[in-house]
């Protein structure tokens, strides 16, 4: 599993959106996600309530993009609503048909967990009001990301926001599943897409662009397994066969090598787990949330990347790269 902000050509309409795709990459998914973090049942709101189609002209989720939302996938079917209480006075909600009603069960089941869990990671300075669709179609899909021309058969989902001025809060951000995601993810796959693509929700406010790929999905996949009882050679297979042959990265890598034309997208995914994953680790997840939201201002160069890791964790950019090569291979060959 991994994400995209850019895939190839792919959509024109950026200048309309923002786009952080989730693609489905051959590094066993399914298997990689069995022990999601689990929340004691009392942190939890356990409210959840079916809501009324677009034909009743009722709407339970505070975002006013929802009825534009619903009037849009109106017109390719009946469209069924879940909406699901994620805090005090915040509700969230999960749209489709009801050919992927089993899809829409199994993201609404989750909606509340996987907000709480972001939150406790990032903070509570989002909207935790989720607003998730399901497609029916790759038509569907096209039109409520404002995409054009085909769709890449890997994008399993993606987060949507307006255009936004830095400093202002975002609009219009909405989590929309491709209509295969959720047969080729299954229910674990599907609850491991969604968070990390709430963490993009949850970031993109401080998130300018031209930020380091490494950070931005190396983040939303921490998030995405924080908690997880998996081993790393489970959450990150092909780094941990490489790994094992003493083929260790080098550096961080290059926001080029997360496209799918470059064959490397999988193992570039992993690595920016694996270095968020050492950084948590070794200096705390607040220090990692930290430097996130330095680094996410926008591009840096070498200089100043190495400024940011020695303000924030009091260590050069070289030193990192370093102990996280050591700590990828005390990982990758525990148990080998």
């Amino acid at each position: 599993m991994s994400a995209l902000r850019q895939v190839r050509g792919w959509f024109s309409a950026k200048r309309r959106f923002e786009f952080c795709l989730t693609l489905v990459m051959v590094t066993g998914l399914t298997a990689a996600c069995g022990a999601l973090l689990m929340l004691p049942n009392s942190v939890l709101p356990t409210l959840r309530a079916v809501a009324p189609g677009p034909e009743s002209g009722q709407v339970t989720a505070s975002d006013p993009q929802v009825p534009q939302v619903k009037r849009l996938m109106a017109g390719y079917g009946k469209v069924i609503a879940e909406s699901v209480t994620t805090g005090s006075n915040r509700s969230g909600i999960v749209l489709g048909h009801a050919t992927r009603s089993a899809d829409v069960d199994v993201l609404a089941g989750e909606l509340a967990a996987a907000t709480v869990a972001v939150s406790a990671l990032w903070g509570a300075d989002w909207s935790q009001a989720p607003v998730v669709v399901v497609a029916a179609s790759t038509a569907e899909f096209a039109a409520l990301t404002g995409s054009t021309g085909d769709v890449p058969a890997e994008v399993a989902a993606v987060t949507v926001s307006d255009v936004f001025r830095p400093g202002d809060r975002p609009t219009g951000q909405r989590v929309v599943f491709g209509p295969e995601a959720g047969r080729r993810l299954g229910a674990d796959g599907l609850r491991t897409v969604l968070r990390h693509e709430l963490t993009h929700v949850a970031t993109r406010a401080v998130t300018a662009e031209g930020s380091p790929q490494w950070l931005l999905e190396g983040f939303a996949e921490y998030a995405a397994h924080r908690g997880s009882a998996d081993t790393v050679a489970e959450i990150a297979p092909a780094l941990t066969a490489r790994a094992r042959t003493g083929a260790l990265p080098a550096e961080l890598p290059a926001d080029a090598v997360f496209e799918p034309a470059s064959g490397q997208a999988a193992l570039a995914y992993e690595q920016a787990w694996s270095a968020c994953a050492f950084l948590a680790d070794r200096f705390g997840e607040g220090r990692l949330v930290t430097l996130y939201r330095e680094l996410a201002r926008g591009p840096r160069d070498h200089a100043a990347m190495d400024a940011a890791f020695r303000e924030v964790i009091a260590t050069p950019y070289a030193d990192f790269l370093t102990d996280w090569r050591t700590w990828i291979t005390s990982r990758t060959t525990e148990g080998a």
